[in-house]
C-alpha cells in the first residue's frame, strides 16, 4: 500500500487566491466590458486559459497598455512599477489592484528608504515580474543580486547607506547567506526580510517531506519562481524529485514501486490539480 504525504501548505497562497478571485469577480460583475490583466494574473497556464475563455485578455507590454483607451486593467499579485499606475490613470482606465499585500509592503519600504537616501539592494531574480515591479518604486537605481559572485562585485561605495529587501518567494537560507556576506563589507545596512511567511513555511515543509519519502512530486507552472525553488529544495533531499504542471505530465514510472510519495505545489497551483495528481499516484 503506497503512502502519500501531501504538504498542508501546498497550493494557492493568500495573495494568489485573492488575485484570482478579483479577476473572476470582475468577469461576473462587468459583463460586456473589456477586462485585461497586465501579464498573466498568476504563473499557472490552466488558470490563465480558463480566464481567457471567459474573455479576459492578457496584456504583455507597457506599449500595449499605453494604447488602451477603455476597459478594466487588473494588476496582478506580483505588483508593478509606480509609473504603470500613472500610465493607466492618464488614459482614464479603471484599475483593479490585485497586488499581494506582502509585495505592496516592499514597494512602500523601497520608496521610503530610497527617499531617505539609502541605496536599495533587492535579493531576487532580476527577470521576475515581482522584482521588476519593486525596482520601479525606488527613487534611485536599485541593484538586484542573487549570487555570492554578485555580492563580491557590489557597485556600492562604502559611504552609502544601504537597505536590503527580498523577493517574497526567495529561498530563505540563500537570503541569509547573501545578507551575511554583504554585512561583512561594512556598510551601514538596514535589512528587511520581506520573504513571505507562506513561502518560508512551504519551503520548510517541502524539505521535511522530501527527506522522508522515496519520490517527491512538485506541482506548479513552469514559470513559477516559488515552484522552482521548492523543486531545488526537494531535489537536495530526495533524488527522485519530479516537476509537473498538471496530471498529464505525471510519468507512472516516477512513482511505480515507491512505498512513500510526497506531494507539494507552488503558490499558483489550484487545489483541483493537486487533488487530480494525488488521486492518480
Amino acid at each position: 500500500m503506497k503512502q502519500i504525504i501531501v504538504a498542508k501548505s501546498a497550493g494557492f497562497c493568500f495573495g494568489v487566491k485573492r488575485a484570482v478571485e478579483k479577476v473572476y469577480e470582475q468577469v461576473e460583475n462587468n459583463k460586456g466590458q473589456a477586462i485585461y490583466t497586465f501579464g498573466p494574473i498568476i504563473h499557472n497556464e490552466e488558470v490563465v486559459k480558463d480566464l481567457e475563455q471567459k474573455g479576459v485578455t492578457v496584456i504583455e507590454t507597457e506599449e500595449e497598455l499605453k494604447q488602451l483607451k477603455e476597459g478594466i486593467v487588473i494588476i496582478r499579485s506580483h505588483g508593478v512599477a509606480k509609473h504603470i499606475y500613472e500610465v493607466l490613470e492618464e488614459n482614464n482606465i479603471t484599475i483593479v489592484d490585485a497586488t499581494c499585500p506582502f509585495v505592496r509592503k516592499i514597494h512602500t519600504i523601497v520608496e521610503k528608504e530610497s527617499e531617505d537616501g539609502r541605496e536599495i539592494i533587492i535579493i531576487g531574480n532580476k527577470k521576475h515580474p515581482e522584482v521588476q515591479g519593486i525596482i520601479g518604486w525606488s527613487k534611485t537605481p536599485a541593484i538586484v543580486i542573487e549570487t555570492l559572485e554578485e555580492v563580491e562585485v557590489l557597485p556600492v561605495s562604502h559611504e552609502k547607506k544601504v537597505c536590503i529587501v527580498s523577493q517574497t518567494t526567495f529561498n530563505y537560507k540563500k537570503f541569509q547567506v547573501l545578507v551575511e556576506n554583504i554585512e561583512k563589507k561594512g556598510y551601514d545596512i538596514n535589512v528587511v526580510n520581506t520573504i513571505c511567511n507562506a513561502t518560508q513555511e512551504r519551503q520548510v515543509e517541502a524539505k521535511e517531506i522530501a527527506s522522508q519519502v522515496d519520490a517527491m512530486l512538485v506541482i506548479g507552472g513552469k514559470h513559477s519562481s516559488n515552484t522552482q525553488k521548492l523543486f531545488e529544495i526537494c531535489k537536495n533531499e530526495c533524488k527522485n524529485t519530479y516537476y509537473l504542471q498538471t496530471l498529464k505530465d505525471l510519468n507512472p514510472d516516477w512513482v511505480k514501486d515507491k512505498k512513500t510519495v510526497g506531494i507539494t505545489a507552488g503558490a499558483s497551483t489550484p487545489n483541483n490539480i493537486i487533488e487530480e495528481v494525488q488521486t492518480n499516484v
